[in-house]
């Protein structure tokens, strides 16, 4: 693992654009209504904003979803035949784009197509009585892409095109507070070209990285790079294959997403233990490690608040850093697909990314693996 202070990493990214954070994550949906009702139930998001037929759009059904920071927008095509339907066919549920809430939306795409960047779409400016919202976009890996959203000039729900969506049905919250990071897969060789890609067209900085030394089982390997945008607070680590004995996650990842796509997206919280038992008493699944991982964890992290035997009866994992500790679990697939899944994360000063569990996580994914014949 290589790695350098915090603070060095945030000043080296030149935060030209700039970033404020995660405005929304969009997901291409099968049914995107009947998932909208199980991401409400089982992670405790609240509904927000609905476009669909009801609103005059003939074309696709989506459902806005929030808890605290976080926005997920879950797309169905109405008609056969649609880029969207080919790209569900193509993938299978998962992320489609991430968009990133700046000042200029304008400005953002100008300067990322200037530095490299393919555009995907040129700034629109959206309007109700509400206000109004530019939106523009550049293609990253595979068919995913990022949006640039301006929204200084609009008060409404979500964005013009979308009304309230307010159903009797409305789970409580779970504790999730904001996008942590969304990690990348990319194919054999292609994680520079993205790591260059951050860094010259979107002014980002490396933050850590991690090769197949750090992140191998007797089976299978990986490399990963972390990049970071000047404030922190859009984080984008980037996986590709290593060799190994057998088939790693990120091989098994990209034969049934058919290309580069995101593969997990990490969501942060206060209170993990509580988090962690609201969405396993919702039906939740998580990857769990042996019981032998807590024999040793606290001779390896050293003194932390909370109390080991919670963490072990949920499958809590911790490790340390130089500026604190963290503890996270993820869950399994949440999809049909071994594609998309989630990490629950809460940082106690740690800025790292559990390298420590490296080993313990990834043989957990492999027995799972093993048990879908893919290994």
């Amino acid at each position: 693992m290589k790695t350098q202070p915090i603070e060095k990493i945030f000043a080296e990214a030149d935060d030209f654009l700039p970033l404020n954070g995660t405005d929304f994550i969009e997901l291409y949906i099968g049914n995107a209504k009947q998932a909208a009702h199980y991401y409400m139930t089982a992670f405790g998001f609240q509904p927000l904003a609905h476009s669909g037929l009801e609103t005059g759009n003939t074309e696709t059904d989506s459902y806005v979803l929030i808890q605290d920071k976080i926005r997920l927008i879950l797309t169905s095509p109405l008609v056969a035949g649609t880029k969207i339907g080919k790209h569900i066919d193509a993938h299978g549920d998962g992320v489609r784009a991430v968009a990133l809430w700046v000042d200029d939306a304008t400005y953002s795409h100008q300067e990322t197509v200037r530095r490299g960047a393919k555009s995907f779409l040129a700034p629109e400016t959206h309007k109700d009585s509400n206000g109004e919202i530019i939106i523009s976009g550049i293609h990253t890996y595979g068919e995913t892409v990022h949006y640039f959203v301006e929204r200084k000039n609009y008060n409404g729900v979500f964005m013009p095109g979308y009304q309230p969506w307010t159903p009797s049905y409305q789970p409580s919250p779970i504790g999730l507070k904001y996008v942590d990071h969304m990690v990348g897969n990319v194919g054999w060789g292609e994680m520079n070209q993205w790591v260059d890609f951050y860094a010259d067209v979107m002014g980002f900085a490396q933050l850590i990285s991690f090769d197949d030394k750090d992140i191998s089982t007797d089976y299978t390997a990986l490399m990963s790079k972390v990049m970071s945008n000047g404030n922190g607070r859009i984080k984008f680590p980037i996986n590709e294959p290593a060799e190994g004995k057998k088939k790693s996650q990120i091989e098994e990842y990209l034969d049934f997403y058919g290309s580069p796509g995101i593969q997990h997206i990490a969501v942060a919280t206060d209170n993990i233990i509580e988090t962690v038992q609201s969405m396993q008493q919702r039906g939740v699944e998580f990857l769990q490690v042996p019981a032998s991982y807590y024999e040793t964890v606290l001779n390896r992290v050293g003194k932390i608040d909370e109390d080991i035997t919670p963490l072990q009866e949920l499958g809590i994992l911790v490790d340390r850093d130089d500026e604190g500790y963290l503890l996270q679990i993820f869950t399994k697939p949440v999809e049909p697909r071994p594609t998309l899944f989630f990490e629950i994360i809460q940082r106690k000063g740690a800025q790292s990314f559990g390298k420590g569990n490296f080993k313990a996580l990834f043989e957990a994914i492999e027995r799972e693996q093993e048990l879908r014949g893919t290994l």
